[in-house]
């Protein structure tokens, strides 16, 4: 990859923000990562990138098919690709190290940009209401500590930082808002912050997605943010399922699959579609027959009336749940008639299965592939284990976790126009 601008991302997860910059012709120099599963998804995306660079994506395609082994595909890339996927969490005893892992893959570039977010769960308003101490003490909360101290060190001409809306009411135990002293910490550092609350499907994801785009430029210039251009496709959620194979519940496979033709432009559009690489991940969850008939009940309520299901409005005999004051929609049909669905959440590996399929016939939850789309992930991303072995609960993890791709492809368009 020989691109301008040089960027870093940090607490990368998947890649849904790497993603998007590396589309709009960034280079990323490393991603830092504490899930050991989503490093080697970065690693086997990276890796991808390298061999498309070379005109040797049917290597990539070996690996998908199965015909050679997540070690041997490796071998086909340069060590400093799969190198540059650092596995550690960020702290201050790690630090030392990662700075001498980064400046061994940077040499003499400077590094132009770094990107990324702290886990969202310490700032986020759901997990301070499921925390006991409302995430008070939790050391997530101070992440951004060592954000800053990247920042000190190479001393990029912007950063962009991602994070729930809970962000911004947020307090630390003596009700400080951390967002004030985030900002303050960055100031402190040489840079200028501005921020929006962008919405995902104000730019062609079809999911309702809130997220604080801090941007940061280094010296004393304002009114700099990149707004990124909205785009309002015109299409409904049903693009995410048009062109899959109808499945059961248990049904499916995590490798290649056979999607059927697709004449629709969203999925082009968006950078979903490539016709060339197998499409994975289509496996739904296998359910209990309780599971289905509360998804048929919840499916029909939604076709004939519209409406969301209130778990407690289920007969007696179908609620096992014993927490029945909050979640009560926990339940959700992923409406294909409608222009974009609910937030694909976070815990989706844990709740997944309440992600509940359109089509009453094939009565399931949604498959990482679906959930995938619908985070704006390309069909040739593969989302990979820690042990090699496929798993749905790591795949949804990585999936619910990231930043849409497209808007991230937004950010990065307009962050580049200002670079030029």
């Amino acid at each position: 990859m020989k691109n301008n601008h040089l960027f870093l991302d940090l607490f990368a997860g998947a890649g849904g923000l790497s993603e998007g910059f590396i589309q709009a012709g960034f280079e990323p120099v490393a991603h830092i990562e504490t899930d050991q599963a989503a490093c080697f998804t970065l690693r086997t995306r990276m890796a991808y990138h390298y061999l498309k660079g070379q005109g040797r994506t049917e290597l990539y395609a070996d690996y998908l098919n199965g015909d050679i082994s997540r070690l041997e595909f490796y071998e086909h890339v340069p060590e400093q690709i799969v190198s540059s996927v650092i596995n550690t969490e960020i702290g201050a005893q790690t630090l030392p190290d990662i700075f001498k892992q980064l400046d061994d893959l940077l040499g003499n570039r400077t590094l132009d940009l770094i990107v990324g977010g702290p886990p969202c769960q310490a700032y986020s308003i759901v997990g301070r209401s499921r925390d006991r101490n409302r995430m008070k003490g939790d050391k997530r909360n101070y992440l951004y500590i060592y954000y800053a101290e990247f920042l000190k060190r190479y001393k990029p001409s912007y950063f962009v930082f991602e994070n729930v809306t809970g962000l911004l009411s947020a307090k630390d135990e003596d009700g400080n808002l951390y967002f004030a002293k985030m900002r303050d910490l960055f100031l402190e550092c040489g840079y200028e912050t501005e921020h929006m609350i962008l919405s995902a499907e104000d730019y062609g994801v079809l999911q309702s997605r809130k997220r604080i785009i801090l941007v940061g430029r280094k010296g004393k210039v304002t009114g700099f943010y990149p707004e990124p251009d909205k785009w309002n496709p015109g299409v409904k959620v049903q693009e995410i399922f048009r062109d899959l194979p109808a499945i059961g519940a248990g049904e499916g496979v995590t490798g290649p699959c056979r999607v059927r033709s697709y004449r629709g432009t969203w999925q082009i559009e968006a950078g979903i579609r490539n016709e060339e690489i197998p499409v994975t991940w289509h496996q739904a969850r296998p359910n209990n027959e309780q599971d289905l008939e509360i998804y048929r009940i919840v499916v029909d309520l939604w076709n004939k009336e519209k409406a969301r299901l209130d778990y407690n409005s289920l007969p007696d005999r179908l609620k096992t749940h014993r927490h029945r004051d909050s979640f009560v929609d926990r339940f959700k049909v992923v409406a294909s008639d409608l222009p974009f669905s609910h937030t694909v959440v976070a815990h989706i590996a844990k709740d997944g299965h309440y992600y509940i399929h359109p089509n009453m016939k094939q009565n399931r939850s949604i498959t990482p592939r679906e959930a995938a789309r619908l985070q704006t992930f390309p069909d040739d991303y593969y989302f990979e284990s820690g042990n090699g072995v496929p798993g749905r609960t790591p795949a949804f993890r990585q999936i619910g976790n990231a930043v849409p791709v497209l808007l991230a492809h937004k950010i990065a368009e307009k962050l580049k126009e200002i670079l030029l």
